[in-house]
């Protein structure tokens, strides 16, 4: 739970009201003091007289959601670091589009509500404390490691990313053996095989992204004097996710012939 004497007030936005009190429910239970609206706009107006602490929203309203309320909230000084994470079908492509349009975290709906809400009470205590994932609790602190098979590797990369951490991250994932080295939370400096940089970069979010197996260790503190990888994350998972597509889309066509 919470500790006693700091609530922590979350506003639910979600247009299924069987959903919402399923999910709002599962938030109590884990200490927040939940607020819910079926309108997106209400997330707006509500800023002005009573900020929550964090927003969660539904990528799917009819008119108003996640991804435009991010743009909008994030776009005033003074709600800059106000956490809006998204509830949406659980798609690599819709979690990229809710990094992209600046949500602090994404998450697919169709999870248990007891694991949204302890989700959503990680995020938060990262958020106040710095960043302290679920793995490194019964670990040495100089490295935080995990399985593919639970946690995607774009979700490891945001991760990092948001936290401004430095370090190297090591993927082993079936051809791949990379790493990828972060500095301030941008990744500096990308090898893999014979491939550096960017094309390195890309190599490897389009081996993984077709596959859930591997493993993955980050190792704090650990810079590169080398600067290869000149894009952002971002740009880069977006590219790796159209080759990816093109790909697929030349295989379809040349088994149809």
């Amino acid at each position: 739970m919470i500790p006693a004497g700091h609530p922590v007030k979350v506003l639910l936005i979600d247009s299924n009201v069987y959903f919402a009190k399923r999910l709002g429910d599962a938030l109590k239970r884990e200490g927040f003091d939940v607020v819910s609206s079926t309108q997106g706009a209400f997330a707006l107006t509500t800023l002005e007289y009573d900020t929550p602490s964090a927003i969660l929203c539904a990528t799917n309203m009819r008119e108003m959601g996640a991804l435009e309320i991010a743009k909008i909230i994030h776009a005033d000084p003074k709600n800059a670091n106000l956490p809006i994470v998204a509830l949406g079908d659980g798609s690599q492509r819709a979690l990229m589009e809710a990094f992209q349009a600046g949500c602090d975290d994404y998450i697919d709906r169709n999870r248990q509500p007891a694991v949204i809400a302890a989700h959503i009470k990680q995020i938060l205590v990262s958020k106040a404390e710095g960043f302290q994932p679920t793995q490194m609790l019964d670990k040495s602190d100089t490295s935080l490691s995990g399985n593919l098979t639970h946690h995607d590797l774009t979700g490891v990369m945001q991760m990092l990313g948001h936290a401004h951490q430095t370090g190297a991250l090591h993927i082993n994932a079936g051809e791949i053996d990379g790493v990828l080295f972060y500095d301030g939370g941008a990744i500096t400096h990308a090898e893999c095989g014979n491939l550096f940089g960017d094309e390195a970069v890309i190599h490897i979010l389009k081996i993984c992204g077709n596959s859930n197996e591997g493993v993955y260790k980050f190792t704090y503190g650990t810079a590169s004097t080398q600067r290869t990888v000149l894009r952002s994350a971002t740009d880069l998972m977006l590219d790796a996710m159209r080759e990816f597509d093109e790909g697929t889309r030349d295989m379809a066509d040349k088994e149809a012939q």
